[in-house]
């Protein structure tokens, strides 16, 4: 029997839901989203605390809750994530989370259920590198390197490897939260650094509400045209706010 942990949209009931893509170079795609539990990074502006920031989790985040654990997360076998998948009738999936590439042995075994006929798209942080065993079943990644301000060490936030080795990946597309204009500055250091393909990098305004994202996005879209990177909006947000299984 193989496994995926999930998070919840109320206890025992796992986030597997059809929306339309909010973010990204596909926003706008209808999808369905499975949302895994479990994160090895601690971003205090994160916008899903409920999948790691869990009672006793010694990091920190901006809205001080902690999650109970076994409220917010539910333990299925795959058979049972097929069968939900498939309910929707949608062929497009994307994996996200938490960071889904911390259980690629299950994802792998989950997609051989699933079949060839599904478009496979990750979101990931970037950290962890594909597995022999799950990265044929991927189709897209959305990789989202994490900058300074989301308070995480260097040595935790940035996997040299796993980086260089997406930034020649053609299935990558490298987004950045950007919290303020002098965010763009480190993005220009890390996009040399690992030889970041510019057509595929993306700047997101960081926020929760529509009233922030649109007061952000005047001046970043300027960012984004200065230096030919592209501008990706929170479609989700505009839409339904800061909710789950959204």
């Amino acid at each position: 029997m193989t496994r995926l942990r999930l998070a919840t949209v109320r206890p025992e009931e796992p986030e597997i839901f059809h929306s339309l893509q909010g973010e990204g170079i596909s926003l706008g795609r209808p999808s369905v989203f499975v949302r895994l539990s479990g994160c090895n990074l601690a971003c205090q502006w994160c916008d899903t605390p409920y999948t790691w920031y869990f009672s006793g989790h010694n990091g920190l985040h901006r809205g001080g809750q902690t999650y109970d654990r076994r409220e917010n997360a539910v333990t299925l076998d795959v058979t049972d994530v097929a069968r939900r998948i498939a309910a929707f009738d949608c062929r497009h999936i994307v994996f996200t989370g938490g960071e889904p590439l911390l259980q690629q042995p299950a994802l792998a075994a989950l997609c051989d259920i699933l079949g060839p006929d599904y478009h496979i798209e990750i979101e990931s942080n970037g950290t962890v590198a594909l597995t022999p065993g799950f990265a044929p079943h991927v189709d897209q990644l959305n990789l989202s390197p994490k900058l300074r301000h989301s308070g995480n060490e260097d040595r935790a936030r940035l996997n040299d490897s796993a980086l260089r080795l997406f930034a020649a990946d053609p299935r990558a597309w490298f987004k950045f939260v950007i919290a303020a204009p002098e965010d763009a500055e480190e993005v220009v250091q890390l996009a040399s650094r690992y030889a970041l393909p510019a057509d595929r990098i993306l700047l997101m305004p960081e926020g929760t509400s529509a009233s922030v994202l649109r007061e952000r996005s005047g001046w970043l879209a300027a960012l984004c045209q200065s230096h030919g990177w592209r501008f990706t909006d929170r479609l989700h947000i505009h839409l339904h706010g800061d909710t789950r299984g959204t």
